[in-house]
C-alpha cells in the first residue's frame, strides 16, 4: 500500500461523519466542507503555506514555489496529499498536508500531517476539525495505525483544540531534524 495508490481518494468525502456541529456555526456536512485538492488549488495552498509560515514567526524559511506543490501534489507517483476546506460557495478557506509514515511495531502505515491551516476569518467554522476528521476517518478505513503531526509549544490554542478532539502530546519523544549544510556534510559522510 504506497502512496501512489492513494492518489487522491474520494473527489467528494463521505457523510458519514456528518453534520458538523460548531457553536453559532450553520449546520454543515463534511462533504460540502472538505474535498481532495486538485491541481487548480495550487496557487491558494501555495498562499496558505505562506500565510501559516507568517503566523508561525517563519515566513523567511519557505522557498517552496507554486511549481514544487503541482510536481509533489500531482505529479507522477505523489508521495504527499492534500485536502482543502471550502466555504459554502466553494472557496478554498483552508487546507490539510499529509504523506504516509509506517510503523515497524504495528506493521501498519499511518497519517503523518505535515500542515493544517484555516484562514483567519474563516476560523471557528469548522473547517479545521472538518479537516481532522477526514483524515482520521481516511486512516481509519485504510486500516492505518497512527494519525499523527507537530504543534508548536507556544501554540496554546492548537494545542486545545487538538487535545480537545483526543490527541494526546507524545511528550517522551524529541523530534530531531539535519537539513541544510548539515544535510549535505551527513550525506558525504
Amino acid at each position: 500500500m504506497g502512496p501512489a495508490r492513494h492518489r487522491t481518494g474520494p473527489t467528494v468525502v463521505a457523510s458519514a461523519l456528518s453534520p458538523m456541529a460548531d457553536s453559532g456555526a450553520p449546520s454543515r456536512t463534511l462533504e460540502t466542507m472538505i474535498r481532495v485538492a486538485t491541481p487548480e488549488d495550487v496557487p491558494a495552498i501555495h498562499r496558505f503555506v505562506r500565510e501559516l509560515a507568517e503566523y508561525e514567526r517563519a515566513a523567511h524559511e519557505v522557498v517552496a514555489t507554486e511549481e514544487d506543490l503541482r510536481r509533489d501534489l500531482f505529479g507522477a507517483g505523489p508521495a504527499v496529499f492534500t485536502h482543502m476546506a471550502v466555504d459554502d460557495d466553494g472557496e478554498a478557506v483552508g487546507f490539510a498536508l499529509w504523506f504516509l509514515t509506517y510503523s515497524t511495531w504495528r506493521g501498519r502505515h499511518g497519517i503523518h500531517l505535515e500542515d493544517l491551516y484555516v484562514t483567519p476569518a474563516a476560523r471557528g467554522g469548522g473547517h479545521g476539525k472538518a479537516l481532522l476528521v477526514e483524515l482520521a476517518r481516511v486512516a481509519d478505513e485504510r486500516g492505518y495505525a497512527r494519525f499523527e503531526w507537530a504543534v508548536l509549544d507556544w501554540n496554546e490554542p492548537a494545542i486545545g483544540f487538538y487535545t480537545s478532539l483526543g490527541a494526546q502530546p507524545q511528550d517522551e519523544w524529541t523530534v530531531y531534524r539535519v537539513t541544510g549544510d548539515a544535510l549535505s556534510d551527513l550525506g558525504r559522510r
